[in-house]
């Protein structure tokens, strides 16, 4: 029974393989776009395409089937109308339309999404979530295999060394670090922090029991300063990739413009997380599901805001803590949030409801009794009212303890399954 089993397994897998042979080159389709908008609309526009020399991703789990993030790209073959690839994400400009300033003005940021490389004509459609948690279609790009538009070339070519190679990309979570404020003298600091990197994820469950699963790759691109900007401290760096303290006016929230340049360096490897290491003792970071995360190297607590801050980008997590944040209305009450570790109780069964065990009440009082359980403790995603989180405190809460709770540490362990089967 179990070598039959087996034998459906690898047959399975198998076919899910052809099919991707079917469809696919094993290379990458990258459409870079502008996302422009206010606070109540948004527009796409084409900016460019290129193909790079290898696909990271899975090639048996070619649709996503967690449909976490703001936005969803599906990728239909023209001919037969077959769905053969789709993914969720999140953007900076999404969290920028919940702030003041979105109301006020217009602007536009640089986003790329990514999917393996169509052998046929293919239409890919760009959907964004709205105010109902609904999926709604705002565009859509044909690609069509013989346009000579669609660029191959590599624009910033660095050298690329190895943290952890575990094996084939195609059944591995792959991360390439990138530097930022990192001169040339430095890159030497640089390769040490990305092992220091490897140390810090690797230390914290569910990634230490699944450490095989990962490749880990850097790219030693230098900047031309040290360090990188803080503008309220009238403190701005010639670094590489742009990152800065205070986006959207929060002080610790530093992340990138420079969307482009960050792609381009990322190409020097099979990736499918970005993350950004910062040349930088002062506190800060920042994550946004499967587009990158960004953390500082030399702050005291850089281990515990690495793994935070990829939560948010690998895994989809939400923030669980309350406040000090400058959102508006981030999380409608009246809509269940797409990040697993976040409820509003709209519809809590396809949540955490079945790790709940029997005598915990729902909502649970955030009291002794229940600090160590799994339960629905009200404040998180920064409201103190209405939305609920799994755990009294978690590493998406506060650093104060050392581990994330159950239902982050299963979300996490589903998405390492997802990208390494």
């Amino acid at each position: 029974m179990r070598t039959a089993v087996t034998l459906l397994l690898v047959s399975c897998v198998f076919t899910l393989t052809a099919q991707f042979d079917t469809h696919f080159e094993n290379k990458t389709l990258r459409i870079d776009y502008q996302h422009s908008g206010t606070n109540t609309a948004d527009f796409y526009s084409l900016d460019e395409v290129k193909i790079l020399p290898f696909w990271a991703g899975s090639k048996v789990n070619l649709i996503d089937p967690f449909e976490y993030g703001s936005y969803l790209i599906k990728a239909i073959d023209m001919a037969s109308g077959e769905l053969i690839y789709s993914h969720g994400y999140s953007t900076l400009f999404m969290e920028w339309q919940t702030t003041a300033e979105a109301g006020m003005m217009q602007k536009s940021f640089s986003e790329t999404v990514l999917l393996p490389l169509p052998k046929d004509q293919t239409r890919v459609e760009f959907y964004s979530r709205n105010r109902s948690g609904i999926f709604e279609k705002k565009y859509e790009y044909r690609y069509d295999p013989s346009d000579y538009f669609v660029n191959p070339e590599q624009r910033f070519a660095y050298p690329v060394f190895d943290v952890q190679l575990s094996g084939d990309p195609s059944k591995k979570v792959d991360i390439v670090i990138l530097p930022d404020g990192y001169t040339e003298k430095e890159l030497k600091k640089f390769k040490q922090d990305c092992q220091q990197f490897a140390e810090n994820l690797f230390s914290f469950e569910p990634f230490r029991s699944n450490r095989s699963k990962f490749n880990i790759r850097g790219v030693l691109a230098p900047s031309c300063e040290s360090g990188n900007d803080i503008p309220a401290d009238g403190v701005w760096k010639n670094s590489i990739l742009e990152t800065s303290f205070y986006t959207f006016d929060s002080e610790r929230y530093c992340m990138t413009r420079a969307n482009r340049t960050m792609h381009d360096l990322a190409a020097n490897a099979p990736y499918d997380q970005i993350y950004i290491l910062v040349n930088q003792e002062k506190y800060g970071g920042g994550g946004i599901y499967n587009q990158y995360c960004v953390s500082v190297s030399g702050n005291l607590s850089s281990a515990k805001i690495i793994v935070h801050e990829f939560g948010h980008g690998f895994a989809g997590l939400g923030d669980e803590y309350m406040g000090d944040v400058s959102y508006n209305d981030f999380y409608p009450l009246d809509v269940e949030p797409w990040e697993p570790n976040l409820t509003t109780m709209v519809d809590f069964d396809r949540k955490w409801d079945s790790l709940v065990q029997p005598g915990v009440p729902v909502p649970t009082p955030d009291s002794g009794e229940y600090e160590h359980v799994i339960g629905v403790f009200e404040g998180g995603g920064y409201a103190t009212r209405g939305i609920y989180r799994p755990a009294h405190d978690c590493l998406m809460n506060t650093f104060r303890v050392n581990d994330f709770c159950g239902v982050c540490q299963k979300a996490i362990q589903q998405m390492i399954d997802f990208y390494s089967k």
